[in-house]
C-alpha cells in the first residue's frame, strides 16, 4: 500500500493522510452493455465492447486489492447489464444492508438479486418501501447520510434510511441531469471518521440553491470540483482516506486532489461510462 505523506490542507492546517483499509462488492460486467436509456450517458445506437468493458473492470478491481482492500463479487445476472454499477445495490452500515428498489423497470430485477447475495452473506436484509438506488444516492460522510433526490432515489427514502440507521440525514436536491445519482455529484474523501473532520470534493453546480449552501455550511473546506471534470463523472471516486481512485480524464480534479495531500489514480472507465457510470458505480462500501 502506499505510503502516506504530509499534507496542507486549504485552511493551511498541515494533516497526515491515512489510507484504510476498505471492503468493496464489485460485479463483473460479463453481459454489459447499452440496450435501453435511462440516462443522458447512455445511448443504444452506439456500440459497446464487452470484452472492453470486462478489461477496464479489472484493472479497477486489480488496483482496489494491490491497496491492500478486499473485494467480493456478486454474479451478474444475464439480462441486467447494470449490475455491474453495484453502488445501486443498497446501502450496508454494520451487518444491515438496506435494499434498493430501483425508478426504472429495466433495472428493478437488480434490487431482489443484490438482497438474495446479502442475506447469503448473513446481512440482516431490510426490504425498502421507497424507492432508493442504494450508495448512488446515499453516501455516509462521518456520522452523517448524504442523501439525494432529484431523479431517482425519493424523498421519503430518506426519512427511512435515517430510522434504519439511528443517523442525520441531509437531503440534497440534483438539478443536472448529467449528475442523476449524488455520487457522480460529490466524492467522500475521508471515509471512517467524526463529523468534525469530514470532508468532501463536490460540483456546486449540480444542486439547488439550499443544497448548495448546506454543503458550503457543513463542508467549508471542500474541494470545487469543474464542470470539466464533473463531466467525466470525475467525482464519482473511491477514497480510502489517502489513496483517492477516479477518472483518468479527470485532470484538474487530480492536480486538486494532490495539492490537498492525497494521492489520485486515474483508471480508464470510458466504456462503462457509456452506461453512465464510473468508479464509484462500480463499487459498493460494505460496511462491517
Amino acid at each position: 500500500m502506499t505510503n502516506p505523506t504530509l499534507a496542507s490542507s486549504s485552511s493551511a492546517v498541515s494533516a497526515v493522510r491515512t489510507p484504510s483499509p476498505r471492503h468493496y462488492l464489485m460485479c463483473r460486467p460479463e453481459h454489459f452493455t447499452v440496450t435501453y436509456r435511462i440516462n443522458p450517458w447512455m445511448d443504444p445506437s452506439l456500440p459497446t465492447d464487452t470484452a472492453l468493458a470486462v478489461a477496464q473492470w479489472t484493472t479497477l478491481y486489480d488496483l482496489y486489492r494491490s491497496l491492500g482492500h478486499t473485494v467480493d463479487l456478486v454474479d451478474q445476472v444475464e439480462g441486467l447489464p447494470d449490475m455491474v454499477y453495484t453502488a445501486n445495490g443498497g446501502f450496508v452500515i454494520g451487518n444491515v444492508a438496506y435494499g434498493a428498489k430501483f425508478t426504472h423497470a429495466e433495472r428493478q430485477p437488480e434490487g431482489p438479486a443484490f438482497m438474495e447475495w446479502f442475506r447469503d452473506q448473513g446481512y440482516r436484509v431490510i426490504e425498502p418501501q421507497n424507492v432508493n438506488e442504494g450508495e448512488g444516492d446515499f453516501l455516509l460522510v462521518g456520522d452523517t447520510i448524504l442523501a439525494g433526490t432529484g431523479f431517482r432515489s425519493a424523498s421519503n427514502s430518506h426519512e427511512e434510511v435515517g430510522s434504519i440507521f439511528g443517523r442525520e440525514v441531509v437531503t440534497l436536491t440534483l438539478v443536472d441531469p448529467r449528475f442523476y445519482h449524488l455520487d457522480t455529484a460529490i466524492s467522500v474523501l475521508t471515509p471512517d471518521t467524526d463529523d468534525a473532520h469530514a470532508n468532501i470534493a463536490y460540483l456546486p453546480a449540480a444542486f439547488d440553491a439550499a443544497s448548495q449552501t448546506e454543503l458550503a455550511r457543513r463542508y467549508p473546506d471542500a474541494i470545487h470540483v469543474s464542470d470539466e471534470d464533473g463531466s467525466v463523472l470525475g467525482l464519482n471516486s473511491i477514497s480510502d482516506g489517502y489513496n483517492v481512485v477516479i477518472s483518468s480524464r479527470a485532470k484538474g480534479f487530480e492536480a486538486q486532489l494532490r495539492a490537498a495531500g492525497y494521492n489520485p489514480i486515474g483508471v480508464d472507465l470510458s466504456e462503462l461510462l457509456l452506461g453512465g457510470g464510473g468508479v464509484k458505480c462500480c463499487t459498493l462500501e460494505l460496511r462491517r
